[in-house]
């Protein structure tokens, strides 16, 4: 059961940032939370992201602007090293506190707390009109690349701040998209060195339990699987109710999530 539960649901997640207006991380990580521990569900959503986006590499990965890419990519590896080093010290604090609730002891950890912080912060943001046309100068950039890659490191949050400091790079469509592409490609390269040691070694003996691996197996090919049926055969367009709901529901699982009740 497990199994096909988190097939279909990677499946529907990966296919719903095409109407959604949310990132494939951004929606992906909620799903991998409810069968990971937060590390590993972090770790996974950042090579289905990594494995999408080289996909898309080869597409538009030549388009890139070689200028721009080195301003906002240099500093965005050295400070997703650091993001992903600051999450492997917070993963491995224990809980700050427990209780009782419908019969169930819950625990409120600092991994889970960051965690949903950053999630309902980042989807405020993509629910205020304000933010979807904000626009930083493009002197900037170096700036937007250090804290889109700390917070990729951290949790995998970069999108949004990614395309608001590239967004007024003076670049075409093409090479905008090219030069995004390529940056988050990086930034999970980055970030993933930090996690293969901090997180899935960490972890092993309990993914080896009971098969996890193959759940994160299915679960990365799932979402892979969805995000290409979804490119293929569908346009992008962002429904504005589709991303509202979202977006209510992402804070709605940050608070479950930060209260250990998920």
């Amino acid at each position: 059961m497990s199994y096909l539960l988190i097939g279909i649901v990677s499946v529907l997640v990966s296919m719903l940032t095409l109407f959604s207006g949310f990132g494939l991380g951004t929606l992906l990580l909620p799903a991998f939370l409810l069968f990971f521990p937060a590390p590993v569900a972090i770790a996974a959503t950042a090579i289905v992201h990594l494995a999408n986006n080289i996909f898309k590499v080869f597409f538009v990965g030549q388009k890139a602007d070689l200028k721009t890419l080195i301003a906002f990519s240099l500093p965005a590896t050295v400070t997703a090293l650091i993001g992903a080093l600051l999450m492997s010290q917070v993963s491995a604090l224990p809980p700050w506190f427990q209780y009782q609730w419908l019969g169930r002891v819950l625990e409120v950890t600092p991994v889970k707390l960051v965690i949903a912080f950053l999630m309902a912060g980042f989807a405020c943001l993509e629910l205020n009109p304000a933010f979807q046309k904000l626009a930083f100068p493009k002197s900037w950039i170096p700036v937007g690349g250090a804290l889109s890659g700390f917070f990729g490191g951290l949790t995998g949050h970069q999108g949004a701040l990614r395309s608001a400091f590239l967004i007024r790079a003076g670049l075409d469509k093409e090479a905008f998209i090219g030069t995004t592409v390529v940056s988050a490609v990086l930034i999970d390269i980055s970030r993933l060195s930090i996690y293969g040691v901090a997180f899935f070694s960490g972890h092993f003996d309990l993914l080896c339990k009971d098969d996890q691996w193959g759940l994160i197996l299915l679960g990365i090919s799932s979402a892979f699987l969805g995000t290409y049926l979804a490119s293929r055969f569908m346009h992008k367009v962002t429904l504005s109710v589709i991303q509202k709901l979202i977006g209510t529901l992402l804070i709605i699982y940050a608070l479950l999530l930060g209260s250990g009740v998920i």
